[in-house]
C-alpha cells in the first residue's frame, strides 16, 4: 500500500496549473476517447486544496511585508488596526464648564427638594404651639388603612366607602381621596386639639348627614317613629371634622341612599290593595284603613342652609315616639340582602349546584306539588317585611293600650299583664291574669294573647282559641266578659270553701236587662241549712248585683188557691243589697262576710 502511494505521488506535476492539466486531459481525452477512457485521478481534490492554501499564504505574506515597510517619517503604506489619527480639536474651557453646570443642575434640584421637605417636617414637629406633637402622616395613614380599603393610583391615594365587598349592588360610587393636610390649614387651627395630618376628600353627593325617618301616623297623630343613621349636626367647617368621623358620616349617607333606593324601587313594583306612593324622598304605605307608614330620606349638607327632608308639621308625638326594634330591623333587612348576594346557599354535595336553597333540593325526593314550588320561588321584599313589622307594632300598641286602660279602670278584680321577652319582629305574646286580691289561691283567670300582624289569637284557660281582628274594641269586650265570668266563678269557689251549696250557675243568663255586648253571668247559693239564699249577678257593662232571701217565708198567707202550709217553706222575695255600704275590699271579700253573717 505504501509503495503504490509513493509511485502515484511521483507522477504529480506541481509545476502545471489546474487549467493546463484540464486542457491536456481534454486533448488526451479527445485523442484517446476512441480507444478507451482513462479513470479519474483520486488525488486531484487534494492538489487543488493545497494550491488554494498556497495562494492565500502568498497574499498574506505580501500584505505583511507592505504594512511593515516604512515610506518616510512615521508613515506607512498600510495600517493594520486602530483609527486614523487626525488633528486634535481645540476645546474651550468655558464650554466645558457650562456643560458640567447643566449636568449638575438636575441632581442639585432633587437634593434641594428633599432638604426642604425634611426641613418642613422638623418645623412641624418643633414649631407646633402648646408643645402638642402633630400625628405623623404615615402613622395616620396606617391607622386609616386598618379600617378602610385604600389603593394607590399614580401619585394619589384612593379609598372606597361602598359596601360592595359586603354584597352591595348599589351603583353609586364611594371613592374618596386621601392627601396630606396643607401647612396653612394645620397652622390655622393649631389652637384646637386633635389636628390631623391627613386630609380626606369625599364626593360632594356624600357630604353632610343623612338619615331615614320611619313614621307610623294616624290622621294627625304620630304613633311611632324610628330614625336610621341620625348623627349629630355637621360642623360649620368640614376641615374641623376628624377623618374618621367624616368617612363614617359619608358611609352612612351612602347606606341611607341605598336603603331608600331599594325601598322606592320595591314600592313602585308591588301591587298592594291600597297602592304605595313614592313622591320625591318620601314613601307612603297603608298599614290599616286609618294608619299609614311614612318613610322619608333626610339629607343635609354643610353648604346648604336648609337640609332636604320631610316638611315640618305640628303633629303631636306620643309617648312611644321611638321604636328600637323598627330601627334595628331597617339595618338588619338590608344586611340580609347583602349577605344573600355574597353568600348564596351552599349545596349539600360538592357536585350540587350553588345558589339552590335546601327546600328546592328536597322538592324532588319529597315529591313537592305545584303550590309548594310556587311558595319556594316567592321572595319577600324589604318593604313588605317593614310593613309587616309596622303592622305588628301598631297592633301591639293597641293591645297595650287596651290592657293598661282596663287595669286603670278596674280595681276589683286586679288585671295584670306580663309581656314575653322572647319574641320576633312580627309576633309577641302577653299573659293576662285576672285575680281578686287575697283570693288568688282559690280563683285565678289566665289568658294568653298572641299579637300578630293583622289579628290577635287568644288562648283561654279551658283551651278555647279565639281569633280577633285588629280592632281594639273586640279585645276590650272579650276581656270585660272574662272579668264578669271571673267574679261569678270566684263566688262559687268561695261558697265551696265556706260550706255553702251552689244551686244554680250560668255564664250566659237569659234573664234581666239586655246587655249591649256579651251576656251576664250569675249564680244562686244556699247555706248548709237551706234557709238562707244569696244570688249574684254580674254583667260586663254594669257592676255586680247581690240579692239575699230566706226561708220559711215570713209573709206567707193562705189563699183560696194556696191553702197548704208546706208552701211557706219557699224563700221569700229577694232583696238587693247595697255593696258600696258593705265592708270589704272587693266583691269576693264582701260575699265572704255576708256568708259568715248568714251562716
Amino acid at each position: 500500500m505504501g509503495e503504490s502511494l509513493a509511485k502515484l505521488a511521483r507522477k504529480v506535476d506541481f509545476s502545471q496549473t489546474g487549467e493546463e492539466q484540464a486542457e491536456n486531459k481534454e486533448e488526451e481525452g479527445d485523442t484517446d476517447i476512441q480507444s478507451f477512457q482513462q479513470p479519474v485521478w483520486p488525488w486531484e481534490s487534494v492538489r487543488n486544496a493545497l494550491r488554494s492554501a498556497l495562494t492565500e499564504l502568498c497574499v498574506a505574506s505580501d500584505v505583511l511585508s507592505i504594512s511593515t515597510k516604512e515610506c518616510g517619517k512615521d508613515k506607512r503604506y498600510m495600517v493594520l488596526d486602530g483609527p486614523v489619527q487626525t488633528e486634535p480639536v481645540e476645546q474651550k474651557p468655558f464650554v466645558q464648564l457650562l456643560a458640567k453646570k447643566k449636568a449638575l443642575e438636575v441632581p442639585s434640584k432633587i437634593l434641594l427638594a428633599g432638604a426642604e421637605h425634611l426641613r418642613g417636617l422638623q418645623a412641624e414637629v418643633r414649631g407646633h404651639a402648646g408643645g402638642q406633637r402633630q400625628e405623623d402622616f404615615h402613622i395616620e395613614l396606617l391607622k386609616l388603612r386598618q379600617n378602610w380599603r385604600l389603593k394607590k393610583v399614580g401619585n394619589s391615594i384612593l379609598g372606597d366607602l361602598s359596601y360592595r365587598t359586603a354584597g352591595s349592588q348599589f351603583k353609586q360610587s364611594g371613592v374618596f381621596e386621601v392627601s396630606k393636610a396643607d401647612t396653612e390649614e394645620v397652622t390655622g387651627v393649631k389652637g384646637e386639639r386633635g389636628v390631623s395630618a391627613l386630609k380626606v376628600v369625599v364626593p360632594s353627593e356624600l357630604e353632610g348627614i343623612a338619615y331615614i325617618q320611619v313614621t307610623i301616623q294616624r290622621d294627625n297623630e304620630q304613633l311611632v317613629s324610628a330614625t336610621l343613621g341620625q348623627l349629630s349636626s355637621p360642623a360649620a367647617k368640614p376641615v374641623e371634622l376628624h377623618w374618621q368621623q367624616q368617612l363614617e358620616a359619608a358611609q352612612n349617607v351612602l347606606f341611607c341612599k341605598e336603603l331608600f333606593s331599594q325601598l322606592a324601587r320595591e314600592a313602585v313594583g308591588l301591587q298592594a290593595p291600597i297602592p304605595h306612593m313614592v313622591v320625591g324622598s318620601q314613601i307612603t304605605a297603608s298599614l290599616f284603613p286609618d294608619i299609614q307608614l311614612i318613610i322619608s330620606l333626610c339629607h343635609s349638607t354643610p353648604h346648604s342652609t336648609t337640609g332636604k327632608g320631610p316638611p315640618s308639621s305640628s303633629t303631636p308625638k306620643s309617648g312611644n315616639d321611638h321604636s328600637h326594634v323598627l330601627e334595628h330591623s331597617l339595618h338588619q333587612l338590608l344586611r340580609k340582602v347583602h349577605r344573600s348576594n355574597i353568600n348564596p346557599d351552599g349545596p349539600g354535595l360538592s357536585s350540587g349546584p350553588v345558589g339552590v336553597p335546601r327546600k328546592r333540593r328536597l322538592a324532588g325526593p319529597e315529591a313537592a306539588d305545584r303550590h309548594s314550588l310556587l311558595d319556594m320561588v316567592k321572595v319577600e321584599t324589604l318593604l313588605e317585611q317593614i310593613v309587616r313589622q309596622a303592622q305588628h307594632v301598631v297592633l301591639r300598641l293597641r293591645t297595650i293600650f287596651v290592657l293598661d286602660t282596663l287595669a286603670r279602670e278596674f280595681k276589683d278584680p286586679l288585671l295584670t299583664s306580663h309581656w314575653s321577652t322572647l319574641s320576633s319582629p312580627t309576633c309577641s305574646s302577653v299573659k293576662v291574669s285576672v285575680v281578686s286580691a287575697g283570693y288568688d289561691t282559690i280563683i285565678k283567670t289566665q289568658l294568653v294573647i298572641h299579637v300578630g300582624e293583622k289579628m290577635l289569637r287568644v288562648i283561654c284557660k279551658d283551651g278555647r282559641v279565639l281569633n280577633f281582628s285588629y280592632e281594639p274594641q273586640e279585645l276590650r269586650d272579650f276581656i270585660l266578659c272574662q272579668i264578669s265570668q271571673h267574679q261569678v266563678t270566684g263566688v262559687q269557689a268561695l261558697a265551696r270553701v265556706m260550706g255553702w251549696q251552689v244551686l244554680a250557675s250560668s255564664c250566659f243568663l237569659g234573664s234581666g236587662a239586655i246587655e249591649p255586648f256579651g251576656s251576664a253571668a250569675g249564680c244562686l247559693l244556699a247555706n248548709s241549712k237551706g234557709d238562707k239564699f244569696v244570688a249574684v249577678r254580674h254583667s260586663p257593662q254594669a257592676n255586680a248585683s247581690v240579692f239575699v232571701s230566706q226561708a220559711p217565708s215570713s209573709d206567707f198567707f193562705a189563699t183560696p188557691v194556696i191553702q197548704a202550709s208546706k208552701w211557706e217553706n219557699l224563700p221569700e222575695g229577694f232583696k238587693q243589697l247595697k255593696l258600696d255600704k258593705m265592708d270589704g275590699k272587693n266583691l269576693v271579700n264582701k260575699i265572704e262576710l255576708l256568708m259568715a253573717a248568714l251562716s
